[in-house]
């Protein structure tokens, strides 16, 4: 759970049901001998508040089946920042009720119906799931509180002053033609034999007959392209390929993309030496599209600039809530 996580927690407004997004319930957190790890101001963060945070987060690490030492290595970093990411949430709630930031039952229970209705889930359909984490109605109504009073603080102190300019969205544009430019797709298979970087000359020699035997035999007209990659997939042999679907003929890598350029629709390669290995492509369709004018793209683009600035702006306005606070580790996690 990196800041980036916490943020987009932290931004959505919406509490997501099961898959450790929820918290472990009291009882399975009084089982644990607590202590004070952190002060944040006039707020405390326990060990009990570490452990109950961390426990969905270790079940996937573990998973992982890391070595020993690996798994101590690991879990020692998600203690850090998951205590990092309390300390931010301590926070923020703290700028909540300094801003005096409310919210009713009305918005909770709106908040709650729109989840559900996302998720078509009905209200004992939720409580169900909810059972199943340890969380009780009560909790859960309180985290969504807690939730809509966070994005209402992000709304204040962060999105608020985030403003895009028309000036900034046609630079991205004029920087960024290639995406939003015409040009050539084509709809492209391949075959090919993977060869290791150090591959000696026997091995190229074996792969580059393979292709060719694959290539003579779509060119005489015994079998199409697709029912040679799909017969070499199914048989598992050094030869495979697949479906490449539409790509932008200038996306490919220079000598395929030269390759592909002087080809037509319904055309096979020559074997193409490239750095993944020889391989013989088949164009089954090639079109040439237009650009998009800025008219069409300009939402887009103006989303994608508001992300960024925002994500700057956040670390910005976050960095300055530490400074100003008075945060103490008193043992380390």
């Amino acid at each position: 759970m990196t800041r980036r996580i916490w943020f987009c927690w932290l931004c959505c407004g919406l509490l997501a049901v099961g898959g450790g997004e929820v918290f472990a319930s009291s009882a399975a957190q009084a089982t644990l001998v607590d202590r004070i790890v952190a002060v944040v101001n006039d707020d405390i963060i326990t060990l009990q508040d570490l452990e109950a945070e961390m426990r969905p987060f270790l079940k996937d690490l573990q998973a992982r089946r890391l070595p020993p030492d690996a798994e101590r290595q690991a879990i020692a970093g998600l203690r850090r920042e998951i205590l990092d990411n309390l300390i931010h949430a301590r926070l923020t709630q703290q700028e909540i009720q300094r801003h005096k930031i409310s919210v009713s039952e009305a918005e909770v229970d709106r908040q709650i119906l729109q989840l559900r209705e996302s998720r078509s889930l009905s209200e004992e359909e939720l409580k169900r799931q909810l059972g199943e984490e340890g969380l009780t109605w009560e909790e859960y109504r309180r985290q969504v509180r807690q939730q809509i009073e966070r994005s209402r603080l992000l709304t204040r102190e962060v999105r608020s002053k985030v403003v895009i300019t028309r000036r900034e969205i046609e630079e991205y544009y004029e920087k960024n033609k290639a995406r939003y430019g015409g040009g050539i797709r084509v709809h492209l298979w391949n075959l090919y034999v993977r060869l290791a970087p150090d591959a000696d000359s026997a091995a190229r020699g074996t792969a580059r007959r393979l292709l060719e035997e694959a290539r003579a035999e779509v060119a005489s007209g015994r079998a199409s392209f697709e029912d040679v990659v799909r017969r070499a997939v199914a048989a598992d042999r050094e030869i495979q390929g697949g479906d490449l679907g539409l790509i932008r003929l200038d996306s490919l890598t220079p000598v395929l993309r030269e390759t592909v350029r002087a080809m037509k629709a319904g055309e096979v390669s020559p074997v193409v030496a490239s750095e993944f290995g020889d391989q013989v492509v088949y164009v089954q369709e090639m079109r040439e599209e237009g650009g998009k004018p800025l008219s069409e793209v300009e939402a887009e683009i103006q989303e994608t600039l508001y992300r960024e600035v925002l994500d700057r702006r956040f670390e910005a306005w976050l960095a300055e809530l530490r400074k100003r606070a008075h945060i103490r580790i008193v043992a380390e996690p």
